[in-house]
């Protein structure tokens, strides 16, 4: 059985990742890492679903030992993706797709040069900004300090392996499995097969 791959999945706010990736994982052979931290469980939450929630003393041993693939901290609580919430699945073949901004993103570069770098951009900042004023949820200073967050993020993408934009939502989802696709036909991931062709000649 082939391992799975890592997907290190990006995106400003307001390109629409997350209806993306609502998608995604419709295929069982993709699946979210879950991430720890130190912040308590909101209502309706489960441990090892949502989360898992540590104390901050258990979160540091773990930083210690080394256990994170990353790591860091937000509004006063620790988040961070374990190893072997990661490694357990890409063993059983499942593609394990890491939702993580992109400071976090570039620096699992040299981590895992095994995994797979994907942004997702918006068709432009001016749609950018029109979906963020739909949302309704923010005030027009919000919405433009987001908008400038993106504009740096998306001088980020060139960086990535892939840039997929996010302009019709079932194109978009179309073409990350058609990265998928492509990649699984590399000869890289086709090694082995070409040894046990060559096993049985």
């Amino acid at each position: 059985m082939n391992k799975g791959r890592l997907i290190v999945f990006s995106a400003p706010s307001g390109c629409g990742k997350g209806t993306m990736l609502e998608q995604i994982m419709k295929d069982e052979h993709y699946s979210f890492s879950v991430s720890a931290t130190t912040r308590a469980p909101r209502e309706g939450e489960v441990d090892g679903v949502n989360y898992y929630y540590l104390s901050k003393e258990e979160f540091q041993r773990r930083v210690d030992n080394g256990e994170f693939l990353e790591h860091a901290v937000y509004c006063d609580n620790c988040y961070g993706t374990l190893h072997s919430e990661v490694d357990s699945k890409l063993e059983k073949g499942i593609n394990v797709v890491l939702e993580i901004e992109v400071q976090g993103a570039l620096q699992l570069r040299e981590k895992r040069p095994d995994a797979l770098f994907i942004f997702v951009a918006p068709p432009s900042i001016a749609e950018l900004r029109r979906r963020l004023h739909k949302r309704g949820t923010e005030s027009d200073e919000i919405i433009e300090q987001r908008v400038s967050q993106a504009a740096r993020e998306i001088a980020e993408a060139p960086k990535y392996d892939y840039i997929i934009v996010n302009d019709a939502l079932e194109d978009a989802v179309d073409d990350f499995f058609a990265v998928m696709r492509g990649e699984s036909l590399k000869s890289q991931s086709q090694r082995e097969f070409i040894e046990e062709v060559i096993k049985n000649a």
